[in-house]
């Protein structure tokens, strides 16, 4: 026959032809079939998330941010310019040192500076001639009155130095910047800007 029944189980149920059992998994592929159409919504939002994200950053946040910034720094602009110029310390100092920079820079000659080399037993000594320059005429008002206390200076420094300090490469500039220290705290005040050694001689 085109139909056998199964044997019957014992204590089970009766036995299905295949006939009946066709039935029952049309009905299954079915119900999975409408299952995916459920989840098509879901699927197709899901896609389409990632596009909307970007037409909203795109489009609306990034244009309010940039007038929200466009905004702000106009205020900041309208805020700096309401400011009174010179209202504080630190903008007058600015102007002061703006005013002392245009200044015409003015070369003073120092008195020869000649000292023993140190740990020479006096054997070999430093001559040096130095130009220091400043702005103004206030400066060459100051390096004439201050003159005899600035030599003092410059010996004491170049008189601590040995045959190796001054064989160093680059202790000239040392030099240069340890004096230009020494200077301005003897004068006080930052007057002396840079220094030439006009002439330079161990012998």
């Amino acid at each position: 026959m085109a139909n056998r029944m199964e044997p019957p189980k014992p204590g089970g149920e009766p036995p299905k032809s295949e006939a009946a059992a066709a039935p029952a998994k049309a009905v299954e592929a079915a119900a999975g079939r409408g299952g995916i159409k459920g989840f098509l919504p879901l699927l197709l939002a899901l896609a389409a998330m990632p596009v909307m994200a970007y037409v909203t950053t795109t489009f609306v946040l990034l244009p309010k941010m940039e007038q929200a910034m466009g905004s702000g720094n106009a205020s900041e602009a309208k805020a700096k310019a309401s400011k009174p110029a010179g209202g504080h310390g630190e903008s007058a100092a600015k102007g002061k040192a703006e005013s002392k920079a245009k200044e015409k820079k003015v070369s003073v000659p120092l008195k020869k500076v000649l000292v023993n080399v140190a740990g020479t037993q006096a054997t070999r000594y430093l001559l040096a001639n130095l130009s220091l320059v400043g702005a103004g005429e206030e400066f060459n008002k100051v390096m004439a009155e201050q003159q005899d206390k600035l030599v003092d200076v410059a010996s004491s420094i170049l008189a601590g130095k040995t045959l190796t300090d001054l064989e160093k490469p680059g202790a000239r500039n040392l030099m240069r910047t340890e004096l230009i220290s020494a200077f301005n705290n003897c004068l006080g005040e930052n007057l002396v800007e840079e220094i030439y050694f006009t002439e330079f001689a161990v012998q």
